[in-house]
């Protein structure tokens, strides 16, 4: 469960990156190689959807951050002294 929690970080991560690049900013970064959004998003072009694209990648990724790390620190609070058996010496005592 925890490699598949890992994999889909990986690729929240690679798919949060996209769409914070694909938005527009003052120096358009990837969003020039977008084309003519227009018609498929309307007049104002991909700026919402991408908007809530990022928002809801964003929101899934912290969620999967959180389980990942509730998962790894689960066995962090066991420590490697609480598996160790303590022997303790047989008292001998004398008989009558």
């Amino acid at each position: 469960m925890i490699s598949f929690a890992i994999v889909i970080q990986f690729v929240f991560a690679i798919l949060l990156t996209i769409a914070v690049l694909l938005q527009k900013s003052s120096s358009i970064g990837l969003g020039a190689y977008s084309g003519s959004n227009e018609s498929v998003f309307g007049a104002k072009g991909p700026a919402g959807f991408l908007t809530k694209a990022t928002f809801a990648i964003g929101l899934l990724f912290i969620i999967n951050t959180v389980f990942l790390t509730y998962s790894f620190n689960k066995d962090k609070n066991k420590s490697v002294i609480d598996t160790v058996k303590v022997l303790t010496p047989t008292q001998n005592t004398p008989s009558k």
